[in-house]
């Protein structure tokens, strides 16, 4: 969410980035806040000055009561009551426009960074740079989910008897793979000077708008039944969340966490083949990263917390490539944000991995999470996350670029100690 003062005094701006982000359809958005804004101006300044009036009559009341003039201190008194009474009109639409207002700005998208590049979707993103060299074997790769069921890996059906599509049973060898990575994950962020966290696994309403845009929401979170509690659908969430309606001294910053979380998601619409298996599903596990800094620190952030993962997935020899998304891809909180991408041997491209996203204020703004300078100021910190790694979707990257030609999986140097000692799985059938 920008600075309501910000789009008072720059309105033309705030319609330019709407335009750029190709939702001409919150330019009118713009016009009507600052009617509310300009409405809920006079409404205050009224209400203003009938306090101020309060205040020398309630004086007036009391002199003329000292001097013994009780019939007119009455009437002063009778003015008080109809004051009162227009008064508390008044303090009800300040309420009803300040949240008017309110909501018509958790719409309005944030103010993206000069540097995005300008597209509709995400087929306009673009490629920044590539890590690794991306080969493709002379022998077949087979789907990540055939691959898993060599080695008695994974067992879709039963999974959907027990829940429906979407989930899965992750057995043996490739369950402990799974366990691996995250736990290699984990220790490769403590290592970077990240703090180790585990979260809740749900959040309240009021953390959910702060964090994300409603149609954000609509799309991912399950909502509890009867409570005002959703599940996570990431838990950058929740560790953001963990600052709400907190002040911070500024000796503190950065707040740099790394998290372990389950995460759920509706997932909704329909998907293509390649997203079939365990690339698309309503349950995972992931590693996160987020950071809490100074606005002027905020970019060197970014670069670092997506060099993070490239340099993740390298440490075992997975190829990857970055790229930027366009306005049109930008979630409406975000700044800038990057993709990595793992390479896919089976289908000679590459698929996402993982997300890095700088928010600016927007989340700080939402929830109130401030920060007091050294001189007693508070200002609003720039918030920001990233994936380390996310299986099982890793799983299939990892899986497609160390299966060898006899079905065996190689397991890189670093994941060893995660593995009991093992350098290769050998499949079962």
């Amino acid at each position: 969410m920008i600075d309501i003062k910000f789009l008072k005094e720059n309105p033309d701006v705030v319609k330019e980035n709407i335009k750029k982000k190709f939702q001409d359809d919150k330019l009118p958005l713009v016009d009507e806040v600052l009617e509310i804004t300009n409405e809920y101006s006079k409404v205050r300044q009224e209400a203003d000055d009938l306090r101020n009036k309060r205040n020398v009559i309630s004086k007036e009341i009391g002199a003329l009561m000292s001097q013994g003039k009780k019939e007119e201190a009455q009437a002063k008194k009778e003015e008080v009551s109809a004051n009162s009474k227009r008064l508390a009109e008044l303090e009800e639409l300040e309420k009803d426009l300040e949240a008017k207002a309110t909501k018509i700005m958790y719409v309005i998208p944030n103010i993206i960074d000069p540097s995005v590049p300008i597209g509709k979707d995400d087929s306009e993103n673009v490629e920044v740079t590539k890590y690794g060299d991306p080969v493709v074997p002379d022998y077949e790769i087979p789907y990540h989910t055939d691959i898993m069921e060599r080695f008695n890996g994974i067992d879709i059906d039963s999974a959907g008897r027990v829940a429906g599509n979407g989930f899965y049973y992750l057995m043996g060898d490739i369950a402990r793979l799974h366990s691996a990575i995250l736990s290699y994950g984990r220790d490769f962020m403590i290592d970077r000077g990240f703090t180790y966290c585990i979260p809740p696994y749900m959040i309240r309403s009021n953390v959910v708008a702060g964090v994300m845009s409603f149609a954000e929401m609509d799309a991912m979170m399950y909502k509890i039944e009867g409570e005002d509690l959703f599940l996570i659908g990431t838990s950058e969430h929740s560790m953001i969340g963990k600052f709400i309606d907190q002040i911070v001294p500024e000796s503190e910053l950065p707040k740099t966490l790394t998290s372990y979380s389950p995460c759920f998601r509706k997932e909704k619409g329909a998907h293509g083949i390649e997203e079939r298996g365990v690339y698309r599903i309503h349950q995972f596990e992931k590693q996160e990263m987020i950071v809490v800094c100074k606005p002027e620190d905020s970019p060197m952030w970014f670069d670092k917390l997506w060099q993070n993962t490239v340099d993740f997935f390298r440490s075992m020899d997975i190829p990857v490539r970055t790229l930027e998304c366009c306005s049109g891809d930008l979630a409406d909180l975000k700044v800038k944000s990057y993709d990595v991408e793992a390479w896919s041997p089976r289908q000679k491209k590459y698929f996402e991995v993982g997300s890095c996203s700088n928010l600016g204020d927007a989340q700080a703004r939402r929830l109130k999470i401030r920060i007091q300078a050294e001189d007693g100021s508070k200002y609003l910190p720039h918030t920001l996350n990233n994936t380390c790694v996310a299986p099982p979707r890793m799983l299939i990257a990892f899986l497609e670029n160390n299966l060898q030609a006899d079905g065996s999986v190689k397991i890189p140097e670093v994941l060893r100690p995660y593995m009991g000692g093992k350098e290769i799985l050998i499949p079962e059938k």
